[in-house]
């Protein structure tokens, strides 16, 4: 299990939208209603979901937002690293990885509304994550980053986010 093809053949993974590859492993069998969240849910969500999470060395995760928390956890390969842009504007960066003593964490959470990206660190590796949403993920809490909006926000960031936006 030493290269990406590998993982993506033994764990059935798909192509994602913003980049990589994913498999949805848990969508917990209980839901809350819509009365009982926050209004910026449309409707019911599972209380979890989490899935397995993979880009090849030279992709990216664009970025992107959800309206709920995310914990990362790291498996496997390259470290990650995360580009954030917080609901309030600071920018962040961090290092999702096996080396702790390196700078790296081992889990993260990205907090509801940040923007974020993601690429592999080292070249000619991948890397291996998951990730656990609460409530669980629907894509129809799922924003692409609109680059004029985050260029006009952030303009100090221009190249990251020319290199990490879609459109």
């Amino acid at each position: 299990m030493k290269n990406a093809a590998n993982w993506i053949k033994k764990l059935r993974l798909a192509e994602h939208p913003e980049g990589g590859y994913f498999r949805e492993t848990y969508r917990a069998k209980e839901s809350t209603s819509v009365e009982a969240l926050p209004a910026r849910y449309a409707g019911r969500r599972a209380f979890s979901t989490s899935i397995y999470f993979l880009l090849k060395s030279g992709q990216v995760s664009h970025f992107h937002r959800l309206r709920s928390d995310e914990v990362w956890h790291f498996y496997a390969g390259s470290p990650l690293r995360f580009h954030v842009f917080e609901d309030g504007g600071a920018y962040r960066r961090f290092l999702l990885g096996p080396d702790p003593g390196r700078g790296a964490v081992l889990q993260a959470v990205l907090p509801r509304g940040a923007l974020f990206a993601a690429e592999p660190v080292r070249r000619g590796s991948f890397s291996l994550c998951g990730c656990t949403v609460a409530p669980g993920f629907d894509f129809a809490d799922f924003e692409f980053g609109r680059r004029e909006d985050m260029l006009a926000r952030f303009p100090r960031q221009k190249v990251l986010i020319r290199r990490l936006t879609l459109t």
